[in-house]
């Protein structure tokens, strides 16, 4: 008897789905099922689909595919409708897809079934409360496993999945090193039970080694089932007392890079419902687990940038402390060209003749970019500051020679996707003779330095500088001088400092200069974890300056304090600094320097006095000598209050004189205004040229002493 007959006498038709042409091909019991003549009929899958209820059509739609992924068997219930769409029976399909590259054909059959109860009628096993379940808890996985920042956060929350109905009680997620398998984290299991899978041959006989070669799931509903078909591997497993296992592939835009086992203690008959809840958690956890494991390789390599750039000095150097941070706060790979570096310096003091704690440089700078190439160049010019720096030369050279070294590395450089253009870099070099305190500090286009004083006063120091390293192979770096007294804090940073949290650089200075006087300036490395937390934690962001649509900036800051053994004897506090002929602009910034000096001065108008005879003063020298103007401003302590020294020393040895200037005149008035405002003033010769000085002091009855 013909296999058609046999079908037939059991009221079971036969089907052929060609996806290619799109025709399927019924025989004459298949034909009667479907509502159509009973004949053998070739039709489009147009036709064939109109016969179909419209939301059992999407269901088998779905089935199939995971099918043909898998090459299991597509099983589905179905309700034929007739013309008027009303339906005349209930169908179940059980086919195979026969693939031929990237097409199929599904060979299967067609029985008619009971119909369901009453109430449950339109409802399919995938359309009705279980589904509402699957889709719920495909939701929730998917959002918890979205979250996962790390492969052992995505492995709890996999193995914390309670799906509908049928829950693993263990599982496994195996890799891929070279030609072997590894077990990235299991659930469900004893320690040490991952042994014998860890590094298993990719050519094992065990279901996760065939899942990874092939990239098709395996489903084993019994064990009988598993004892067939993997007879090598099956003592491995027998011991755990499971009944049922899945093994699926993990997927990641089309390569397969692991397993995933889900292994049950009771039967599972692996539906096409519970096959497709399977794959789809699969899918989701590879994916979780593939930006896991991209978060992890950035948080390294950020990691391993902030190791080499961290001060390497062996034992701590007597008298100062150091405090150093470095925060990656752009996106990417969270690497940038942010770094600091501290180098000793060959040689000791300058004023020991070469004994003492010697010397030490400290450098700050930025290059241009928020990528691995600005990592890579700030790698070779960290480099080359620090041979430059070891060979003993001064400040400006050593700039110097960086910014020709930057643009002998990047010149020639036209954007072609080789290396992305020419860069520049901003760079601080400062350095230290820890016996005396004084800083030279050379500038490349970087924000400038600023001091803590012991009395809180912060000040930002203006330095002279010159163009960005790596800009122009000729440019030079003047060095400013200054002195940092016993108990001072030094602060260098980069502009993400300032600038995080959409502020500029002086909104970004005002912000930072607030958090510097409130601290005690004690615990370095407290100041340095404030000073971040400040500008990047979680407080900072209901703080934002004026310009939100700032891009965020990797941050680096370094801190040094002289400490001294024995009692830290108060300074005066002080601030210094040099007015070039060709930098009048810097008058503006020599007053802002008198009025943070006097931040706390209790008499407003002699501030006011004050700030007014500096501009007198310094412009007085730019315009009747052809030297630069050197600013020094004091407040120290006197008998009964604080009193204000501000001295103008230039190298000309012409003294000034008091004129008598007329109404309309538009100068002469410097003197006459010192003698009505000041409390004292004076001219004093020097070897080399004159300084002309003034004091004020603080009312008694305001001010206090220093201290």
């Amino acid at each position: 008897m013909r296999t058609e007959d046999v079908l037939a006498a059991i009221a079971t038709g036969l089907w052929r789905w060609d996806n290619a042409s799109g025709i399927v091909s019924l025989d004459a019991e298949a034909a009667r099922l479907l509502g159509l003549p009973a004949e053998p009929v070739r039709l489009t899958e147009a036709a064939v689909r109109s016969r179909f209820h419209p939301v059992d059509w999407n269901e088998i739609d779905g089935v199939v595919n995971l099918a043909v992924a898998e090459g299991t068997l597509a099983e589905a219930r179905l309700r034929i409708m007739d013309g008027h769409g009303r339906v005349i029976r209930t169908v179940r399909s059980r086919s195979k897809p026969l693939i031929r590259g990237n097409d199929y054909q599904l060979v299967g059959t067609l029985q008619e079934v009971a119909e369901q109860p009453p109430g449950t009628a339109s409802r399919t096993p995938i359309t009705g409360d279980w589904r509402r379940s699957r889709e719920a808890f495909l939701l929730d996985a998917g959002r918890a496993l979205a979250e996962a920042r790390s492969t052992a956060e995505v492995l709890r929350v996999a193995a914390s999945l309670s799906m509908p109905g049928f829950s693993p009680d263990g599982l496994a997620v195996f890799g891929v090193a070279g030609d072997r398998l590894t077990v990235i984290g299991h659930h469900g299991h004893s320690e040490g039970d991952e042994g014998p899978f860890s590094s298993m041959s990719l050519d094992t006989d065990y279901p996760a080694a065939e899942v990874v070669r092939t990239g098709r799931a395996i489903y084993l509903p019994t064990p009988e089932e598993y004892l067939r078909r993997f007879p090598m591997t099956w003592p491995l497993a027998q011991r755990f007392g499971r009944r049922s296992w899945a093994f699926v592939p993990l997927v990641v835009a089309g390569r397969t890079m692991g397993a995933w086992m889900a292994a049950f203690k009771h039967p599972v008959a692996f539906t096409p419902d519970e096959r497709s809840v399977l794959t789809t958690v699969a899918r989701m956890l590879a994916q979780a687990l593939a930006r896991a494991g991209v978060a992890e390789s950035e948080r390294e390599l950020s990691l391993g940038l902030q190791r080499t750039m961290m001060p390497v000095l062996g034992p701590g150097i007597p008298g100062i402390q150091v405090a150093a941070r470095y925060v990656p706060t752009g996106g990417g790979l969270q690497v940038g060209g942010d770094w600091y570096d501290m180098i000793r310096l060959p040689g000791g003091s300058s004023r020991t003749g070469g004994r003492g704690p010697g010397r030490i440089a400290l450098v700050i700078g930025d290059v241009q970019g928020h990528d691995v190439r600005a990592a890579g160049l700030m790698g070779q010019l960290r480099i080359a500051l620090r041979a430059y720096a070891s060979e003993g030369h001064r400040p400006d050279a050593v700039l110097s020679r960086a910014s020709r070294f930057l643009y002998g590395i990047t010149d020639g450089d036209d954007g072609d996707g080789n290396g992305g253009g020419p860069r520049f870099a901003t760079c601080l070099y400062l350095e230290v003779d820890l016996e005396t305190g004084i800083v030279d500090i050379a500038r490349a286009g970087h924000p400038d330095p600023a001091v803590r004083m012991n009395d809180g006063t912060v000040l930002l120091r203006p330095t002279a500088g010159g163009l960005p390293l790596g800009i122009d192979p000729d440019t030079d770096y003047p060095t400013t001088r200054l002195t940092l007294d016993p108990g001072e804090t030094l602060m260098i940073c980069t502009d993400g400092l300032l600038e995080t949290g959409g502020h500029d650089l002086d909104s970004g200075w005002e912000r930072v200069r607030a958090l510097l006087e409130s601290h005690d300036g004690e615990d370095l490395e407290g100041l340095a974890d404030a000073l971040v937390e400040a500008v990047h934690g979680p407080g900072s962001h209901h703080t934002t300056g004026p310009l939100a649509d700032r891009r965020e900036d990797d941050i680096a800051v370094l801190l040094l304090s002289r400490r001294p053994a024995g009692r830290i004897v108060e300074a005066p506090r002080r601030t210094l600094m040099t007015i070039a002929q060709a930098e009048p602009e810097r008058i503006a910034e020599a007053r802002e320097q008198v009025r943070q000096l006097l931040h706390d001065w209790s008499d407003e108008d002699q501030l006011d006095a004050a700030v007014l005879m500096v501009s007198e003063m310094v412009t007085n020298v730019l315009v009747h000598t052809d030297g630069d103007a050197l600013l020094v401003a004091e407040v120290a302590c006197g008998e009964k209050s604080r009193r204000l020294r501000v001295e103008v020393s230039d190298g000309s040895d012409e003294l000034p004189h008091k004129r008598h200037p007329g109404e309309m005149a538009s100068s002469g008035r410097g003197l006459v205004l010192m003698e009505m405002l000041a409390d004292a003033w004076g001219v004093d010769p020097r070897g080399e040229g004159k300084a002309i000085w003034f004091e004020l002091n603080e009312p008694k009855s305001e001010g206090g002493c220093c201290g």
